[in-house]
């Protein structure tokens, strides 16, 4: 599957998510949401993965969770905020380049049109 698709088919997803429940909800729920129609479209992913630091050749875990790794090539990470902000970007750059994935999507669902929340990353 190219990214190209798979991020169709992901955003796809979550314009569901966002027509069926609008904006104003934890990021919890949009998560979990999220996931239950990826699990419905046959997307393979894993909510909440560990993203451990490689600090001098040791695997550290400290904490660092991707909420949704899809096909272990696209990082998404949601948001359910008044707005992004600098920081929101850095932390999906960052997550992608521990996991050592080129492409993610950051969505955040408090918006009155989803297609306002979503930016795509390439590294």
């Amino acid at each position: 599957m190219k990214f190209d698709e798979l991020s169709g088919k992901v955003i796809g997803c979550a314009l569901e998510v966002h027509k069926q429940l609008g904006p104003g909800l934890l990021e919890s729920a949009y998560e979990r949401c999220l996931s239950y129609e990826l699990l419905c479209a046959g997307i393979q992913h894993i909510p909440q993965k560990e993203l451990p630091i490689d600090y001098k050749g040791t695997k550290l875990d400290c904490g660092y969770r991707v909420d949704l790794f899809v096909e272990a090539k696209l990082i998404v990470e949601l948001k359910a905020v008044d707005k992004l902000l600098p920081i929101h970007e850095a932390q999906i750059l960052t997550y992608m380049k521990l996991a050592g994935v080129e492409t993610g999507l950051l969505i955040n669902f408090n918006v009155t049109r989803l297609k306002d929340g979503i930016k795509r990353f390439v590294l």
